[in-house]
């Protein structure tokens, strides 16, 4: 059996990247709210939406995708506005804008609905869509986020981030048709970061989709008590810690972190239909 692929001080990513997306992707953008959304869908079966974290883009997803593909599912990525390839307007980064530029995506693909892989700001995104709008979600796989600022860890920087941040510095230049916004899209999203989506229990009550609350044992910004907190307050949520990974799981050991997606996704499926187009 070959040994599974870890990068836990992500040494690989900073000198090889991720692997690319699938050639055969569909590639399209949307106009929504002021903005062109980038998207791709691969695949077929069940729409599952891959929603990446801040600062990054749908290539982050280049280990899970083609899980997702050969476990029978149509993988959606989208790059959330302002980052990867989508461009944003003047307005402040807010969840309710992102949920809506994903709904877009949705519409313009002819879904109706979708199970969610959201990883950081994507796993917000996701469940604020799945609060605003539970008929378009059937459940979200939300690893590594808070929903109010008791949940965020204080910032210390280790050779870890730094590889990703620098990886994400990278990608932007090559990739982003906003030329020199770097800096001002971190600071935005940071902004939104320290305020958002501020959901007290009362909030997380409402959230009718299935929720599996997922973080690293490792986690450098989210505390452990608060995924817990979270798991406890949403009706029927699952919390799961994932061991010897930090917050950058799908990187660190993709592997094990999709075992864990397909089981989530085999639960929702087994108590619906897992999605609908």
């Amino acid at each position: 059996m070959a040994t599974p692929f870890h990068d836990d001080d992500l040494v690989h990513l900073a000198a090889h990247g991720v692997p690319p997306l699938p050639a055969e992707a569909v590639i399209g953008c949307v106009e929504n709210e002021s903005a062109r959304i980038w998207y791709a869908s691969m695949g077929a079966g069940p729409p599952v939406v891959l929603l990446h974290g801040g600062l990054g883009n749908s290539g982050n997803w280049g280990y899970q995708v083609p899980a997702l593909v050969g476990a029978g599912y149509k993988a959606i990525v989208i790059d959330s506005r302002g980052q990867g390839r989508s461009t944003r307007d003047e307005r402040p980064y807010s969840y309710e804008l992102m949920a809506s530029d994903t709904r877009a995506v949705m519409d313009a693909l002819g879904v109706t609905k979708a199970t969610f892989i959201g990883w950081s700001d994507g796993a917000d995104t996701a469940l604020v869509l799945s609060r605003e709008t539970p008929d378009r979600s059937a459940g979200v796989f939300f690893f590594a986020c808070n929903v109010d600022s008791t949940g965020a860890k204080p910032f210390r920087s280790t050779p870890v981030i730094d590889r990703i941040y620098n990886h994400h510095v990278k990608e932007y230049a090559a990739l982003s048709p906003l030329v020199g916004e770097f800096d001002a899209m971190r600071d935005d999203l940071g902004a939104m970061q320290a305020n958002q989506p501020n959901y007290g229990a009362g909030q997380l009550r409402e959230v009718t989709v299935p929720v599996w609350i997922v973080l690293g044992e490792r986690d450098e910004f989210i505390e452990r008590e608060h995924a817990e907190y979270i798991a406890r307050s949403i009706p029927g949520a699952r919390f799961v810690l994932l061991p010897g990974v930090s917050h950058f799981a799908p990187l660190q050991r993709p592997e094990a972190f999709n075992r864990e997606v397909l089981a989530f996704l085999r639960e929702v499926q087994a108590t619906s239909n897992g999605g609908s187009e």
